[in-house]
C-alpha cells in the first residue's frame, strides 16, 4: 500500500483571481502553510510558520476542492506560504498530478527565488515573482532569465511596486531580459497596499505614469480582491 500523502495547508477556498493576467477568473485557491523567504511587506505572514497542526491528507484537500468546484470551476491556483519550499515539493507534485488526472488547470504562484523543474514542467501556468527592493528579498536576474527562456509559453512575471525605486528595479530587470534576448512574457506590476490603506490611488497613478514615461513595457494591474473586499480580508 502506498504511504498516505500529507501536506501543510493553510486554507482551501473559492475566489475570483484578483491580480495578474488572469484577473477576474473564478478558481479554487490552495494555500500552503510554511515560508522562509521573508518579504517584509508580505500580506499573509500568518502562513510563514511550518506548523504541523496544519497537516492534512491529499484526500482531504481533494475532497474540499471537489466540493468547492461543483464540477464547474476547473482551475486551481496553488499559493502560500511558499509551495515551492523543498519540504513541500514532494506533496505538491502529488497534488498537481491528482488535479491533472481530474481535469483541472493548475497555476503555481512562484516566489521568484527558485526554479523547480519537476513542478513547473507539469503545471499549466507559472506566475513568477520579481522581488522589488521594498520586499528586501532579491530575485536573481540570471535565474529569471532561465525561467523565462524555459517556460515563456505558460508564464507571467509579477512585481509588487511600492515606489519609484521598485519600478526602476523592475524596469532594469525587464531591460536585462530584453538585452539578453529572452523570450516574451507578460510583465505585470501591482501597486502595493500599505498597512491600513483602503486603496492606494496615488501610488496606482504614480505607477501608471512611470509606466508611460518608460515606454509602456508593463501591464499595471491592481489587486482587485483588496479593493472589493478590503485589504485585510482573507479567503477572497
Amino acid at each position: 500500500m502506498r504511504p498516505m500523502t500529507t501536506l501543510l495547508i493553510n486554507s482551501v477556498y473559492r475566489a475570483t483571481e484578483g491580480e495578474g493576467i488572469h484577473i477576474g477568473i473564478p478558481q479554487i485557491f490552495v494555500r500552503f502553510q510554511g515560508c522562509n523567504i521573508g518579504c517584509v511587506n508580505c500580506d499573509t505572514k500568518e502562513t510563514w510558520d511550518f506548523d504541523p497542526s496544519y497537516t492534512v491528507s491529499l484526500d482531504e484537500v481533494m475532497e474540499k476542492i471537489e466540493h468547492l468546484s461543483q464540477d464547474i470551476i476547473k482551475r486551481v491556483s496553488i499559493t502560500g506560504g511558499d509551495p515551492l519550499h523543498p519540504s513541500h515539493v514532494p506533496s505538491l507534485i502529488e497534488l498537481i498530478k491528482e488535479l491533472k488526472t481530474r481535469g483541472y488547470f493548475v497555476n503555481i504562484e512562484a516566489a521568484g527565488t527558485r526554479i523547480v523543474k519537476e513542478v513547473f514542467d507539469i503545471a499549466d501556468f507559472v506566475s513568477y515573482d520579481f522581488k522589488t527592493p521594498s520586499t528586501q528579498v532579491r530575485t536573481s536576474q540570471d535565474l529569471l532569465l532561465k525561467f523565462i527562456n524555459e517556460y515563456s509559453s505558460k508564464a507571467q512575471v509579477k512585481a509588487v511596486v511600492a515606489n519609484k525605486k521598485d519600478f526602476e528595479a523592475t524596469y532594469d530587470a525587464f531591460h536585462f531580459m530584453k538585452a539578453s534576448k529572452a523570450a516574451s512574457v507578460p510583465w505585470c506590476l501591482t501597486p502595493c497596499y500599505e498597512p491600513e490603506e483602503a486603496f492606494p490611488m496615488n501610488r496606482f497613478q504614480q505607477v501608471v505614469q512611470l509606466n508611460e514615461s518608460f515606454g509602456l513595457p508593463f501591464r499595471v494591474i491592481g489587486q482587485q480582491h483588496k479593493w472589493v473586499y478590503g485589504p485585510e480580508s482573507r479567503l477572497v
